[in-house]
């Protein structure tokens, strides 16, 4: 189990992420405790709900989730719960995309970006507006905190106004490259860095590819000069280096969330590892 991050309680938070445990933690500092109900290292889809997943959900007075059809996992949590926390669904209100996918039922099958692409956090300027709208809840809860959680907001804004410039300098230079993702999961990171994703390895998300699709996606990769793909921890490592040996591409493992890479401790040191890898990936 992923372990909790310990910080001094007042408001008792359950955050359906990593990434959004840290950045509750961010805004909130020593008036909140918060726990990811989801480890980064597994499929956060697929979740088996645990006890210790329901007790946490039963003392939180804050449900901090990802939203559309990332956690299809949760209602079912929720129905087991007594008394349910205030919920803060982060994805009302953001611009989404991939919306024009087919309307399917969310768990008809697995992780189907059924309602949009549900990996909005990738684009660290989104951390603004989520940073806000978490703060606003806090502040909710705690009218007397709002003054310490407004300043750890700006504070934690500055430092992402900070780096943001310095990670777009970085991959400037590779604007337009066309890439390849083992998942569907780095839209928003790609538009945020000005690269092209040419396809996604997954015929459809989280659906293993037919032989007859890797083959089209090689003579694709192969036309369109594709040399990179970038990875995730759980994708499958034989398939992707079999299409990188077809095509000459070069695959590079990127961390999709806080903690799914031990170098990617926090939200911030997130996109320093990711930019860090990528540009090192494209330049070569």
């Amino acid at each position: 189990m992923f372990l909790p991050l310990l910080v001094a309680a007042t408001i008792s938070v359950a955050a359906t992420t990593t990434d959004l445990r840290d950045l509750v933690a961010a805004v909130g500092g020593d008036r909140v405790s918060v726990e990811s109900l989801t480890d980064p290292r597994q499929d956060p889809h697929t979740l088996e709900i645990l006890p210790r997943q329901l007790a946490r959900l039963r003392e939180a007075k804050l449900l901090v989730r990802i939203g559309l059809d990332h956690e299809p996992w949760l209602r079912k949590a929720l129905a087991r719960v007594d008394r349910r926390p205030q919920d803060l669904d982060l994805s009302r209100g953001m611009l989404l995309l991939g919306t024009e996918t087919p309307r399917l039922r969310a768990e008809r099958e697995a992780h189907v970006h059924a309602f949009g692409n549900t990996h909005y956090w990738l684009d660290p300027a989104n951390a603004r507006a989520i940073a806000e709208r978490i703060a606003g809840a806090l502040a909710s809860l705690a009218p007397a905190e709002r003054g310490v959680i407004e300043e750890n907001r700006a504070r934690f804004v500055a430092r992402l106004d900070a780096a943001l410039p310095r990670w777009e300098a970085v991959l400037r230079p590779f604007a337009g490259t066309r890439v390849v993702t083992a998942h569907d999961t780095w839209p928003y990171f790609a538009r945020r860095f000005g690269l092209t994703i040419a396809a996604t390895v997954e015929e459809k998300p989280g659906v293993p590819p037919s032989a007859a699709y890797v083959a089209r996606l090689v003579e694709l990769m192969r036309g369109a000069g594709v040399r990179v793909i970038i990875a995730e921890p759980m994708a499958s490592a034989a398939l992707l280096r079999r299409i990188a040996e077809q095509t000459g591409a070069r695959v590079v493992t990127l961390a999709p969330s806080v903690g799914a890479d031990p170098e990617a401790s926090d939200y911030l040191t997130l996109f320093e590892v990711n930019v860090r890898r990528l540009a090192a990936a494209l330049g070569s």
